[in-house]
């Protein structure tokens, strides 16, 4: 074993506060897999094993489930003292010691299959291709070893594509150091280096000059350097940095460096919004923004249907339930979103503040448009709503309007959760003269707040940002 290797082995087994999860986060050929096998075999049949103990291994499809399986297969098979005490049961995937009662099964992404378990230790196989905070599977093992005095978690994995998915939310919340039980071995590219450079690769492959071939990485990273297409994937796998390997609208380092302070009330400003309607049953979302001292202060509101909040959450695989809980996310009584709920909204944020102009899609404003009236908005108000195309010829403009102020940290968004998951989730759709769109159908998740705000930066772009003034400052 090479030295890292042996100090993954010192921090899981000599951890004076014991170990309930261990994070191995590095680049692809870094022998995360071969590992995870060790340890499989130390829990089977080794001097960690309890008697008559399960042992799992879970993975997001059958074929990656397979390769954890087949090297701790191999390493047995290629053992004369291992292979006299552990039955290879290749259909399927388990691994079986007689003496002890051990058992090891091999599982991929079917929750139900997890459910009536009770394992003493668990290895997640590539926890960074789920999607989002949650995973069944996931979930469902580990609340199954409630009743095992010392149970074991091993996750391997390079890094996620966004902060919002479950492997990122393991990894931040190990960094803080709160729970000293939870060990993280850690190696990515600092962002502030060339990700083509040695020193990256060095950072997020410790086997880099040890076992890897080192031409053959150079030459991905030179691959990379010309083919931007390339670049996402290869930072991913090779730096191990938390990049959208879909090439997001806005990378997450963009948007973060803009994530700035809140005002604490849009009182007194111009305001200028983006609506987007969306259907009735699906995230409905208004976006403000105002000027203040140089920038755009950004004040999103978000509708969801409140019925059934909590099985929309599990599907989309995001917190909608306990964004609700912290002010993040309003759910409207009911299993849709009525257009009448929207205008009376509307007519609150009219009455509050000054808004100047509202960009809306027009697809879904001629529904909402009677509501308005009823709501009592006036022939002057209604002027205040300006049609906005969902197309390429309003809303490339729109886009390079919003990428300028980003580029240029002109923008104050407070980090607002469900906004930062839009913007996550937002992939642009080019034609053929170059012109860009946000598109819905290639986004991995919900967009509706980043379409929101692409309208509300068109429309607000148009007018002058008024001399700087002292606000009340707030922290979000």
């Amino acid at each position: 074993m090479a030295d890292f290797m042996k100090d993954d082995f010192r921090a899981i087994y000599d951890n004076p506060h014991g170990t309930r999860r261990a994070i191995i986060s590095r680049a692809r050929k870094n022998s995360k897999t071969t590992e995870s096998a060790m340890i499989l075999l130390l829990h089977l049949c080794g001097p960690e094993a309890n008697p008559n103990s399960q042992l799992f291994s879970a993975a997001q499809s059958r074929d990656q489930a397979a390769v954890l399986f087949a090297l701790a297969a191999k390493m047995v098979r290629l053992s004369p003292d291992l292979s006299g005490f552990v039955t290879v049961r290749d259909t399927a995937k388990q691994l079986f010691c007689a003496e002890l009662g051990t058992l090891y099964r091999a599982l991929s992404a079917d929750a139900s299959t997890a459910f009536g378990l009770s394992p003493s230790l668990v290895v997640h196989d590539e926890l960074g291709q789920v999607k989002g905070p949650r995973s069944p599977l996931y979930e469902a093992l580990e609340t199954a070893t409630a009743a095992q005095a010392e149970p074991l978690s091993i996750v391997i994995s390079t890094q996620a594509p966004t902060e919002a998915d479950l492997l990122s939310v393991l990894i931040d919340d190990a960094l803080t150091g709160a729970d000293p039980r939870t060990v993280l071995r850690f190696n990515t590219a600092p962002m502030d280096l060339d990700p083509f450079s040695e020193e990256a690769i060095r950072a997020a492959n410790p086997a880099f000059d040890i076992f890897m071939n080192k031409a053959e990485v150079l030459a991905m990273a030179e691959d990379a350097r010309r083919m931007p297409s390339r670049q996402a994937e290869y930072e991913n796998l090779v730096t191990n940095r938390r990049v959208e390997t879909n090439t997001p609208f806005i990378s997450r380092g963009v948007w973060l460096a803009n994530t700035g302070e809140a005002v604490a009330d849009f009182e007194g400003l111009p305001i200028y919004g983006g609506l987007d309607l969306s259907e009735t049953n699906d995230l409905t979302a208004l976006v403000l923004t105002a000027p203040v001292a140089g920038l755009w202060h950004v004040r999103p509101t978000f509708w969801l249907p409140g019925d059934e909040l909590a099985e929309r959450a599990r599907k989309d695989r995001v917190p909608y339930d306990i964004w609700r809980n912290q002010g993040h996310l309003i759910a409207v009584p009911g299993r849709s979103i009525e257009y009448e709920w929207v205008a009376k909204q509307l007519r609150d944020t009219f009455d509050r503040y000054d808004v100047r102009q509202i960009a809306f899609d027009r697809w879904n404003f001629k529904h909402l448009k009677p509501w308005l009236e009823k709501a009592g908005f006036t022939e002057e108000e209604l002027g205040r709503f300006q049609e906005f195309g969902q197309g390429f010829q309003s809303m490339s403009p729109a886009l390079r309007e919003l990428e300028s102020l980003l580029l240029n940290e002109k923008l104050a968004h407070g980090a607002h959760p469900v906004l930062t998951m839009c913007a996550a989730n937002a992939v642009v759709q080019p034609d053929p003269a170059g012109n860009r769109k946000l598109s819905k159908s290639r986004s991995r998740g919900r967009i509706d707040g980043m379409v929101a705000l692409a309208m509300a930066m068109s429309v607000a772009s148009t007018h002058t940002v008024e001399p700087e003034r002292s606000y009340q400052m707030l922290f979000v």
